[in-house]
């Protein structure tokens, strides 16, 4: 997983790594140890089961590493790999007996920087007269991105970042542009993207030069705004 560049070899990777251990856990099902050895010998078999299974849930991984990238979601599964694992290495090692010496080891947990609400993350290009004021009526925090006429979402002419449950208004936007918004969780201020359980929509509707629109991130009955899921950006 350390070497892994994209979404497939990191799923292949690890369902490869998953039936590595689920077979070394039935093995040492079929084995007869010295009752010193006998609950630890069980535990062991209980943290590779547990670590299979974790490695398993490709679909989730494979959304994470598309939005928060590769090298991201590889050191979170690693992480949860020797988190899943080190119920058995704890003991084994206080045994002195060696395991999980080849584990990598990804560091601790990168610390998570969320950015204050209607913080604006970028911003190019001429500015205007144009203002947008975003309500996120949502549980999820939301980058808000701006995007030109004619460009893709991960050029944006604007983004701006709104915290859950709550409202900022967006000024000096300039020429007629579309709006897409991104969800998450664990935002990486450097890749402007979130790590985790993202999800990714469109406005169907464009937005007028030097406007002012109000916008609710929360669907509700009667609204007249319709958006479409797209690809991660």
């Amino acid at each position: 997983m350390t070497r892994v560049r994209t979404t497939e070899g990191l799923t292949e990777a690890m369902n490869t790594l998953a039936e590595s251990l689920n077979t070394a856990s039935s093995q040492l099902a079929g084995l007869t140890v010295s009752p010193r050895l006998s609950a630890v010998h069980e535990v062991l078999q209980d943290r590779l089961s547990v670590a299979a299974q974790s490695l398993s849930d490709s679909d989730q991984t494979e959304l994470n590493a598309r939005c928060g990238g590769v090298a991201y979601t590889s050191q979170k599964v690693q992480r949860k790999l020797r988190a899943d694992l080190n119920g058995a290495i704890v003991p084994l090692t206080r045994l002195k007996l060696k395991f999980g010496g080849s584990l990598p080891d990804a560091g601790p947990e990168p610390k998570v920087v969320r950015p204050s609400n209607g913080e604006i993350l970028v911003r190019s290009g001429a500015a205007g007269s144009g203002r947008l004021k975003v309500t996120n009526g949502t549980a999820n925090d939301v980058a808000v991105s701006i995007v030109t006429d004619g460009k893709p979402p991960g050029e944006p002419h604007v983004m701006a970042y709104i915290q859950a449950g709550k409202v900022a208004t967006i000024t000096q936007v300039g020429g007629a542009y579309h709006i897409y918004f991104k969800t998450g969780t664990d935002w990486n201020p450097t890749r402007r993207q979130f790590g985790a359980g993202c999800a990714f929509q469109k406005f169907d509707q464009p937005f007028g030069r030097n406007e002012g629109w109000q916008v609710n991130l929360e669907p509700t009955l009667g609204g007249n705004a319709k958006t479409t899921e797209v690809e991660a950006y």
